[in-house]
C-alpha cells in the first residue's frame, strides 16, 4: 500500500510542475510586455520577480506584500492595483512602480532596487549611503540576477535554490 501511494504521488508531481511552468511563461510574457511598454529593463523586472516571489503567482509576505512583484497595500493603492493577486494588475503595477523609481533615481539601478525593497522615502534621504544590511544584501542579489540575465541573453532565469525571498 505504501508503494502504491508513493507511485501515485510521483506521477502527480510532473503535472503540478507543468502547470507552474505554464504560469511562469504567462507571467514572463506580461513581464516582458509591460517592461518594454514602460521602458524598464526586462532583466531588472525578471530579477525583482525572482527575488520577491520566485515566480509564484500570489505569495503573501509577513509584512503584507502580495503577488508576483510583492506589492504593499499602499503602493498598490497608489498605482490603482485593485487585486494584487491578479497577474496582469500586479505586474503592471510593479513595473509602473519600477519605472517611476527609475525616473526618481535617474536610472541608478542600485537606488531603484533599494527603494523597491525599503521604500523610496528611506532611500531618498540617504541615497547610496543607505546601509541597512538587508537592503544591501537585496541590492546585491538583484544586481547578480540582472547580470546573470544579461549573460544569458535575457532568457528567464530559474529560481535559485536556497535563496531567500
Amino acid at each position: 500500500m505504501k508503494w502504491c501511494c508513493l507511485i501515485l504521488a510521483l506521477l502527480a508531481v510532473p503535472a503540478v510542475w507543468a502547470g507552474n511552468g505554464d504560469e511562469q511563461k504567462e507571467a514572463d510574457y506580461y513581464v516582458t510586455e509591460y517592461a518594454r511598454h514602460y521602458h524598464v529593463p526586462v532583466e531588472l523586472v525578471r530579477a525583482v520577480v525572482e527575488q520577491e516571489s520566485g515566480w509564484h503567482r500570489c505569495p503573501v509576505s509577513s509584512k503584507g506584500a502580495v503577488g508576483l512583484l510583492q506589492l504593499m497595500p499602499q503602493t498598490a493603492k497608489r498605482l490603482n492595483v485593485k487585486n494584487r493577486c491578479d497577474l496582469r494588475q500586479n505586474i503592471s503595477g510593479g513595473v509602473r512602480y519600477l519605472a517611476w523609481l527609475m525616473t526618481k533615481f535617474q536610472g541608478e539601478l542600485r537606488l531603484v532596487a533599494a527603494a523597491y525593497y525599503a521604500g523610496e522615502t528611506h532611500v531618498l534621504r540617504r541615497g547610496l549611503r543607505y546601509a541597512n544590511p538587508d537592503v544591501v544584501k537585496y541590492v546585491a542579489s538583484i544586481r547578480e540576477r540582472v547580470a546573470r540575465q544579461q549573460k544569458l541573453g535575457g532568457a528567464p532565469i530559474e529560481r535559485t535554490p536556497g535563496r531567500s525571498q
